[in-house]
């Protein structure tokens, strides 16, 4: 897995994930997608205020968290960076087993892990917007992306849970066309 340029998290994110960090009794998992992920693994230059969460386990402590780092709460208010629960992203059925540590020891009871690269991309299929399709074409181009794999991902874990799978059929397309063109350039 590629690394960020950074040693580690840059601020305010270091601090902001440590103050959470500090409110954990025991091991918390954090499930990160979303901008943050593309910005701090995979180092896309681009800014993000917000820290995409699938998930939090245990789910006690992830209210606790989510209420202290969520958008309008404290943390939020003093570092201008949040945690955004995802309650309505799609994601590959089986994303929990490809799931991989970031910045693992940096916390003493966080660990942040993020969505494979794979199931990132198609994590953003449904909304599709510039920024998504940016993203996935930085994945495409940093990771390098075997496009079987993701085909195979797509078909066989995601499509089944979309409302509009024709749709993103062809949204995947034209993803794969974008990827192979910026290739044979």
């Amino acid at each position: 897995m590629p690394t960020h340029p950074h040693k580690g998290l840059p601020e305010p994110w270091l601090s902001f994930l440590r103050e959470l960090d500090a409110t954990a009794q025991a091991e918390v998992r954090v499930d990160c997608m979303g901008g943050f992920v593309v910005t701090m693994v995979y180092g896309f230059s681009r800014s993000t205020a917000d820290l995409d969460v699938l998930e939090i386990a245990p789910a006690a402590a992830g209210r606790s968290m989510l209420e202290l780092g969520m958008q309008g709460g404290p943390l939020h208010k003093k570092y201008k960076v949040y945690l955004d629960r995802v309650g309505v992203a799609k994601v590959p059925e089986n994303y929990e087993d490809r799931l991989t540590e970031i910045f693992p020891k940096a916390f003493k009871h966080l660990r942040l892990l993020a969505l494979n690269p794979y199931d990132l991309a198609l994590s953003k299929l449904e909304r599709n917007i510039q920024r998504d399709r940016d993203d996935v074409k930085h994945l495409a181009k940093t990771v390098p992306f075997d496009i079987e794999v993701l085909k195979k991902r797509y078909q066989k874990e995601l499509r089944w849970q979309l409302g509009n799978p024709e749709r993103e059929d062809l949204t995947l397309r034209l993803w794969i066309e974008a990827i192979e063109e910026e290739r044979s350039r």
